[in-house]
């Protein structure tokens, strides 16, 4: 049996086509689960490595080899590059080790949580690892150790939905198209884009499928929109999901669906969050207020960002005064970004609907509110908007010819706003509005039953 795979950055889902017939995986209610993932051990991280007793001996041990290395091949080498090669070394092994020791614990599926289930475990248990939005991190660089460690969380993810499909539908589920970004998050360009490719197809198989493809978002999208129409049309599908904005422009409702060309912008939803996050909640911490350096606040608001995290939690704000020195504290308390973010997201779907929100930031400090009314979410999302605009702008200048539809999909088209800045772009084109999270994974469905049917 072969399924469509929507790994979103935000919200994932899967779906299948069973006797003609659009099947939509459900996870225990929801037809849709949050990309999260809770594990009550603790990942192994390599930001944790310090030199203990035995491995400053091991340090020492090195260093001499390759002292009596370099004396031998008759090489120049400075003490200073010879302990930042042996350092490196023994790190290296540290990290081998701790992945080989927590091995078992990180393969063990059945502690593993996930969705809103997993935030809801992580915030009561204090401890363990949460990793939200883990398809953020596939472009970027990272150790050979480090991306083992990625392997597995997205492993537990897609075996996650494969074990769930298989219950749902009565067999064992084998195959899957998986939809990918036009342009992942990347520090890497080109080889961050592949590298994502390879996480997601590795950690895939290790899930149990054996036949694997991607298709790209938007043109899944597209595939979707094309079973809607009645006549032939070019069309252009806006899909803007939670990590990234995806746009594509096809010849759609004729024989078959044909896709021209793609766009990519690595942005999406979760950056509203942030936005939303620095305007309204951050200066309540002291950001512009304090000496505490701007990205401080950025690596606090960015729970996608594992690395971030990790650098926001080892600040060090004694000096900071009162009362921005305690909030700080305790948004280093693990669980407390997350609950932020939480309640930066809570914001913006309210702003969506209404002029004006207060937030309740009493787990920082007891009283603690915040409030944000439409002008200060507005230009908390402006270098979202200003963005997209430019996005959509180059687009337009691009086609081939003038879309008689543009079709809008992905979580993130629910927000008034974001509408209205589409819109904008193409304001004489009629806008279809397609279903904001199930938009994707309904055309993987029906790409993922014609590579059942051709296999």
């Amino acid at each position: 049996m072969h399924i469509g795979i929507d790994f979103g950055t935000s919200y994932s889902a899967a779906a299948a086509v069973v006797d003609g017939e659009l099947t939509l995986i459900r996870f225990g209610q929801e037809e849709q689960f949050r990309t999260a993932v809770f594990f009550p051990e603790v990942v192994p991280d390599p930001n944790d490595f310090e030199l203990t007793g035995e491995l400053e001996a091991e340090l020492e041990t090195q260093i001499r080899a390759a002292r009596t290395q370099a004396r031998q091949m008759g090489v120049e080498r400075s003490e200073a590059q010879i302990r930042r090669d042996a350092l490196r070394v023994v790190r290296r092994q540290w990290m081998e080790n701790q992945s080989r020791d927590s091995a078992v614990s990180i393969a063990s599926f059945q502690h593993a949580l996930f969705g809103e289930e997993a935030v809801e475990a992580y915030l009561e248990a204090g401890d363990g690892n949460l990793i939200e939005s883990p398809k953020s991190m596939f472009g970027f660089r990272f150790d050979p150790q480090v991306r083992r460690v990625i392997v597995h969380i997205a492993t537990h993810i897609l075996e996650h939905i494969r074990l769930t499909a298989s219950r749902q539908l009565g067999e064992s589920v084998r195959g899957a198209v998986i939809g990918r970004p036009v342009a992942f998050r990347s520090s890497m360009g080109e080889k961050g884009q592949q590298q994502a490719i390879e996480i997601i197809e590795e950690a895939a198989r290790e899930a149990g499928f054996d036949s694997i493809s991607f298709l790209e978002e938007p043109a899944a999208a597209a595939m979707h929109y094309h079973k809607r129409l009645d006549h032939a049309q070019p069309a252009l599908i806006v899909d803007i999901g939670g990590g990234t904005t995806d746009v594509t422009f096809a010849e759609l409702g004729g024989a078959h669906p044909k896709v021209s060309r793609n766009w990519g912008l690595p942005k999406g939803g979760t950056d509203l969050d942030v936005g939303v996050s620095l305007q309204s909640f951050m200066p309540l911490l002291g950001k512009n207020v304090t000496a505490v350096p701007p990205h401080h606040f950025i690596e606090a608001a960015s729970v996608h960002n594992m690395p971030k995290q990790r650098e926001f939690r080892q600040q060090d704000y004694r000096r900071v005064p009162e009362p921005y020195r305690s909030r700080l504290t305790e948004l280093q308390e693990l669980g407390a970004t997350t609950r932020l973010n939480q309640e930066a997201e809570h914001t913006k779907i309210v702003l969506s609907r209404a002029d004006e929100h207060r937030s309740d930031l009493g787990f920082l400090e007891k009283g603690l509110t915040a409030d944000t009314d439409a002008a200060a979410f507005a230009q908390a999302i402006a270098p979202f908007i200003e963005g997209l605009q430019q996005t959509l702008g180059e687009v337009s200048q691009a086609l081939p010819q003038a879309p008689a539809s543009v079709f809008l999909t992905g979580g993130t088209s629910r927000s008034p706003q974001v509408k209205s800045a589409v819109e904008a772009c193409f304001p004489s084109i009629p806008l279809v509005q397609g279903d904001p999270s199930l938009g994707v994974v309904s055309g993987l469905a029906v790409a993922a039953a014609e590579a059942q049917q051709a296999a």
